[in-house]
């Protein structure tokens, strides 16, 4: 075989193998993109078959209970400000509660309290106060995304004990940037959305590590 024979042979060779690259750098960067609805999807189908190991290892828990801290406590310490001028003594009760964030950001840096992010259930500063856990009945319910609930074909027999609903926050996720991806809950075009913030960790993997909760 002359040497012009074995260089047009080798040109068939060469593109399939460019091809070949072309199509794996495209599924990777293609996987890449995806990577957190993936992660998004798996740590809630962890949350439904309440698999708490799961579900940490798609969280960086000491930098979720710094976020939450930090929230809770601007929360908290606007609304003394605003009751303070407001009413002075209902200004007690968010004092009270400035002094349960600890706790608070505890039982909330946990699977149930991720759980419950998830669901649109951030913290309320309220003394006490803890996340359901995943097992409750009302938690699993609040995982439905809003576009999975149907209208039932006639009207439910209301119960007299039941107390009304409060309108279910709307989901959307998005990337913020290459790195930060966010699961934001809205209630009403003037209310800023509540937001449970997942960083890149790698090219393929991310955790949940902050949340952002309308001051």
């Amino acid at each position: 075989m002359t040497t012009e024979n074995r260089s047009t042979a080798r040109k068939p060779l060469a593109a399939a193998v460019l091809t070949g690259i072309a199509i794996i750098v495209l599924a990777l960067i293609v996987l890449a993109y995806a990577s957190p609805y993936l992660v998004l999807s798996r740590v809630r189908d962890a949350v439904h078959q309440r698999d708490a190991a799961m579900i940490d290892k798609y969280v960086d828990y000491p930098a979720l209970r710094t976020s939450l801290k930090q929230q809770v406590t601007q929360w908290l310490s606007r609304r003394v400000q605003t009751q303070k001028l407001q009413h002075p003594l209902a200004a007690l009760g968010a004092l009270v509660g400035m002094a349960f964030v600890d706790p608070l950001v505890d039982a909330y840096a946990t699977p149930d309290g991720v759980a419950a992010l998830l669901a649109g259930l951030p913290p309320r500063g309220e003394p006490g106060e803890a996340p359901p856990p995943m097992s409750d009945q009302a938690m699993q319910q609040a995982q439905q995304a809003p576009q999975q609930q149907q209208t039932p074909p006639g009207p439910a027999p209301a119960s007299p004990a039941a107390p009304p609903s409060e309108p279910r926050a709307k989901s959307s996720a998005g990337y913020r940037d290459r790195d930060t991806f966010a699961l934001n809950y809205a209630q009403g075009a003037d209310t800023p959305p509540y937001s449970v913030v997942f960083h890149r960790r790698g090219w393929f993997s991310w955790q949940i590590d902050a949340v952002e909760i309308p001051q």
